[in-house]
This record gives structure tokens, sequence and C-alpha cells, in this order.
């Protein structure tokens, strides 16, 4: 209960803190998120290029574990994971507060979560991040990055956007983790404390989900099921 309440504490203080003491809205903004949605780049800052690109990878690194861990869950994540690729951490916070601890997987996977489960899937979500990581850090300006970031709403959030995902991933790992017999706490501790790169070795490593019927769910001792 009490990761509950500080999962609410911290959505609202996201919240807060985005629309109410963040810098101002810049008059470029809509057409800057065009430019790099549609990616027109040229004359923009690696940096911010490549930030804005690993903010669509976060998404997938998410869904990864998001939906295998929907499985059990009374809410949709599907509908959390989807409006994530559009606002980040303000769309998976509810999520993760609203969800119940589920270490186990209950049936059969189907074709979409197989996808999400496979290391080749982990594996290529790594490679785009790594080549995006590099690309911003070698390439990017950043003196002029942390000029935006004092100055522009848009990339000072989605700078916080991005720091908030890496903290908030491990809220998710613990369980995965058990869903796949993973009991050395080093492995967690390792993914958990290594932003970005963890994450990414750890879908791309990780062994497949260990699929239960829910009979043999019901037959676990009580403190064992999610």
């Amino acid at each position: 209960m009490l990761r509950k309440v500080a999962l609410v504490l911290l959505w609202i203080g996201f919240v807060s803190y985005a629309f109410l003491l963040a810098p101002p809205d810049q008059p470029d903004t809509i057409d800057l998120i065009k430019n790099l949605s549609t990616g027109q780049v040229e004359g923009i800052n690696p940096l911010i290029v490549g930030l804005f690109n690993i903010m669509g990878v976060w998404p997938l690194i998410y869904s990864c574990v998001l939906f295998l861990d929907g499985r059990g869950q009374k809410i949709p994540a599907w509908f959390f994971g989807s409006v994530s690729f559009a606002v980040g951490a303000f769309a998976l916070l509810p999520y993760l507060f609203l969800r119940w601890p589920n270490p186990t997987f209950s049936g059969q996977k189907n074709w979409f979560l197989r996808i999400l489960d496979s290391r080749w899937t982990g594996a290529l979500i790594g490679l785009g991040a790594i080549a995006l990581f590099t690309y911003g850090v070698t390439q990017g300006d950043w003196s002029d990055f942390v000029q935006q970031w004092k100055t522009s709403r848009f990339i000072h959030v989605m700078s916080l956007d991005f720091c908030l995902l890496c903290l908030l991933f491990p809220t998710l790992l613990g369980d995965d983790m058990a869903r796949r017999g993973l009991t050395d706490r080093r492995i967690f501790w390792a993914v958990s404390l290594v932003p970005l790169f963890g994450p990414i070795a750890y879908l791309a490593l990780r062994p497949p989900t260990i699929e239960q019927t829910a009979e043999a769910i019901s037959q676990q001792p009580v403190g064992v099921k999610g």
C-alpha cells in the first residue's frame, strides 16, 4: 500500500510540475514536434532528436513486460501501454498504482505476447535504443540542449519523463522475473541501477515466461499467488 501511495503522489507531483512549474511553452513547439515526428530533423540538435526517438523506444521496453503483467490484472494494461506512446510516464504511472502484484502467468501466450516475450524482440529494441543514444550523445550540442532544457517546457518535461521511465521500470521488474523463475536479486539490482541499458539487456537475455494453468496457480500456497 505504501508503494501505491508513493506512486500516486509521484504522478500528482509530476503532472502538477509539468503544467504549473516547468518552463513556458515556446512558439515553435508545435512545429518542433511535427518535424521530429515526421523525420524532418535538419537543423535540430541531435540530442533532442535522439531523446525524442528514445521516448518512443521506452514504451516498447515497457510493453514487453506490461502486456504480460496485464494478463492477471483487472485493469486493461493495453490501454495504458498504448497511451504511453504519446505521453510516457503520465500514462504508465496510473497503471503502476492501480495494478496488483502478479508473479505468475496464467494460461497460454498468444502470438502477440510471444513476440513481446521473445529475446529477439528485446535485442532489436536494444539495438535501436543504443543507436539513438550513441547518435544523440556523440553528435549533439550539450550547451544548446541545456539552454533549451531551461527555456522550453517540451524539452524540459520530455527529459524528466525519460528519467521517470528509468526510475519506474523496477516496479514491474520483480514480478516479471518471478514469472520466469528468476530469483537472483543481483539480476534485479543490476537491471534497476543501470538506466536504459539495464532494461534492454534484460529483455534481450531473460528466459521465456513460464506458462501456468489456472488450476496450477490455485493449488499454490496462499502466500505464493499474486
